[in-house]
C-alpha cells in the first residue's frame, strides 16, 4: 500500500510528528479561511444584488411619480385654457350630479345646463374644483386621466320587467 506524501516524509526522517501536525493544523486553517472568504463573496455579490434591485425599483417609482406629474399638469393646463366662464352673482341655476357617488354642485345658468345636457360641455374635476370644458378637450383629459373627467348618467336601456318603463324622467328636472 502506497503511503502519503508526508508519512513518506517522515518514515525518511525529514520531518517530525510536531512539523507535520502544524502542516496539517495549517492546512485546515487555510481551507476553512477560503470557505468563509469564498462566503463573504457570495454575500456581498448577493447584497450588491438586492441594493441594485432596491435602486431599480427606487427610480422606476420615481420615474413613475414624474410622469403622473407630467400628466396631471397637462391636466391642469388644459383645464385652465379652456374652462368655460360660469355666472357669477345670484343669476345661477346649481346643477347637481354624481361624483363618486355623493351629490354634488355647480353653479350654471339656463344657456350652460342646455350645453351641458347636449354633450357639448363637461364637467372635469382639477385640483377640488369642478370646470366646465368643451367635450373635445375633456376627451383629451380623459386620455391622459379618466378620473379626472366627471361623466354624467349615459341612457340606460330600461329593463323589460320594470313597471315604470313607460313613464320617461325629463333631463331638464332639477332636484
Amino acid at each position: 500500500m502506497s503511503m502519503s506524501l508526508r508519512e513518506q516524509l517522515l518514515a525518511a526522517g525529514l520531518g517530525t510528528k510536531k512539523q507535520a501536525k502544524q502542516a496539517e493544523h495549517q492546512e485546515r486553517r487555510q481551507a476553512r479561511n477560503k470557505a468563509r472568504e469564498e462566503e463573504r463573496r457570495r454575500a456581498a455579490r448577493e447584497a450588491q444584488a438586492a441594493k441594485a434591485a432596491r435602486d431599480q425599483e427606487l427610480n422606476r417609482r420615481r420615474q413613475e411619480a414624474a410622469e403622473r406629474k407630467a400628466l396631471y399638469a397637462q391636466i391642469k393646463q388644459l383645464v385652465e385654457q379652456n374652462r368655460v366662464a360660469r355666472p357669477t352673482g345670484d343669476d345661477y341655476i346649481p346643477f347637481n350630479f354624481i361624483d363618486r357617488g355623493k351629490v354634488r354642485r355647480i353653479a350654471v345658468d339656463a344657456p350652460l345646463r342646455e350645453r351641458i345636457s347636449r354633450g357639448e360641455l363637461v364637467i372635469v374635476r382639477c385640483e377640488g374644483r369642478y370646470d366646465l370644458v368643451p367635450a373635445e378637450i375633456a376627451e383629451r383629459i380623459a386620455e391622459r386621466d379618466a378620473r379626472a373627467v366627471v361623466r354624467l348618467k349615459e341612457e340606460e336601456q330600461p329593463d323589460e320587467n320594470d313597471p315604470y318603463k313607460d313613464y320617461v324622467v325629463p333631463d331638464d328636472l332639477i332636484w
